[in-house]
């Protein structure tokens, strides 16, 4: 069955938990820890009469049970509780950064960590601007200078970011790039190639090529995550503008994707 045609059949179910502010308040919060009846009064600032009627309904749903004082999720529950929080969070992200969305090549990102844009909800936006045309490459060089770890994705090169990693390859830094064929020829010349021949000693250093389309840009650390974007037509990278965001789940969301592209590519030996 479509899931259109679910939404029609079950549209009354549905609409009876999202369009009820403190159910799906409920539900959040139980998927955070067991709740009492207090702290559920105090996390949705209601009152035991607004409360308990709500709790009451999720209990007959089999989404939420009551033991020792407490309400905590069912595993039905649970499944509702994390599709909620993703809608919630993928509509956050979205609403939060809507015109660097619309304005960009969403396309570069593969479908699975699309799916996951949720997770970037604590970031920030960064763009140069006339008075510092340098802001988002200032941000970068924070991010690596603070480094253990760094991986990146990336389909151009410029000798400022090159040097950068050079300083924390030097400084025995593990470094991954996974990078398209474009870059793999520019780094064959110089001054790439002087720098990579000094490099080459330092075994935590690596460069993989993917023959995978490459329409985005990351660099995830230990510590940190940036994503760049090509501009609307899919033809232009935009180097002014990046999210930033040393959120955990943004980390992870990066490593994944990170890896999603390493292991499709292969190392390079220069």
């Amino acid at each position: 069955m479509r899931p259109i045609d679910v939404y029609k059949k079950m549209r009354r179910e549905i609409q009876s938990i999202y369009r009820s502010r403190l159910q799906v308040q409920i539900l959040l919060s139980l998927g955070e820890k067991n709740q009492t009846l207090s702290e559920i009064r105090e996390i949705t600032n209601s009152t035991s009469q607004a409360v308990l009627p709500k709790i009451r309904k999720l209990q007959a749903q089999y989404l939420i049970e009551a033991s020792n004082y407490e309400y905590r999720l069912t595993p039905l529950g649970d499944i509702v509780r994390t599709k909620i929080e993703d809608f919630v969070l993928s509509v956050g992200v979205i609403n939060r950064h809507r015109d660097f969305w619309a304005t960009h090549f969403l396309e570069g990102i593969p479908q699975p960590f699309l799916s996951g844009i949720g997770n970037l909800q604590d970031s920030d936006l960064v763009s140069d601007t006339n008075v510092d045309i340098f802001q988002v490459y200032s941000r970068f060089l924070n991010m690596v200078k603070d480094a253990n770890r760094i991986h990146g994705l990336t389909s151009i090169m410029s000798v400022g970011h090159a040097d950068s990693l050079a300083h924390r390859i030097v400084e025995n830094t593990s470094v991954e790039l996974v990078v398209s064929p474009n870059v793999i020829e520019k780094l064959r010349e110089e001054p790439y190639a002087e720098m990579l021949q000094a490099l080459a000693p330092h075994k935590e250093f690596k460069v993989l090529v993917t023959n995978e389309p490459l329409k985005v840009g990351i660099t995830v650390t230990d510590k940190a995550f940036s994503l760049g974007l090509y501009k609307k037509d899919g033809i232009t990278y935009d180097t002014t503008t990046d999210l930033f965001s040393a959120d955990p789940r943004a980390i992870a969301w990066g490593e994944g994707l990170f890896s999603y592209y390493r292991d499709r590519a292969e190392q390079v030996t220069f």
